[in-house]
């Protein structure tokens, strides 16, 4: 009697700590916030253009405005390291690039600190001043390069006249 009161008791007590599991519920994976808010596209502005510094000490430059997008479409500043390259454009050709005329060092903006130098906020924008002396008439394709620091590089042209 006193054995089947323990085994009784054992099998009351493995019943409690094997059965009483919470269910288990499928959930979907939550995404990567920092992946969603990354650049995805890179977007020369408009106001780019050649600035002629008449007759100061400065060169004459092409000052261009730089512009990174997130997956929601809205401009964003993030870190990234900068190429910009100039093409002269080919009028009547399949492939409007044509020869490149010069291309810049990179500029780095992953230190805070200098990122933030180039950014401004009111435009949402890069500004970067690429010394440049353009010759007569010549049109140009700007072509600017962003290494993410996720790997990613995104790329955008602008035509300059």
């Amino acid at each position: 009697m006193k054995s089947v009161t323990v085994l009784f008791w054992i099998c009351c007590l493995l019943c409690f700590v094997v059965g009483c599991e919470p269910a288990q519920v499928a959930t979907e994976p939550k995404p990567n916030v920092n992946a969603i808010f990354a650049p995805v596209k890179v977007k020369i502005l408009p106001l780019t253009k050649f600035i002629d510094a008449g007759g100061t000490e400065e060169k004459t430059a092409i000052k261009s405005y730089v512009s990174l997008i997130d997956s929601f479409g809205s401009q964003i500043k993030a870190p990234g390291v900068f190429r910009f390259e100039l093409y002269e454009y080919s009028q009547r050709s399949s492939e409007s690039k044509g020869k490149r005329v010069t291309i810049w060092p990179d500029i780095d903006l992953t230190n805070p600190a200098k990122n933030n130098d180039y950014w401004r906020d009111f435009l949402r924008a890069y500004e970067f001043n690429l010394p440049f002396e353009p010759a007569g008439d010549q049109s140009y394709i700007l072509q600017t390069n962003c290494l993410c620091p996720n790997g990613k590089r995104l790329s955008g042209e602008f035509n300059l006249k």
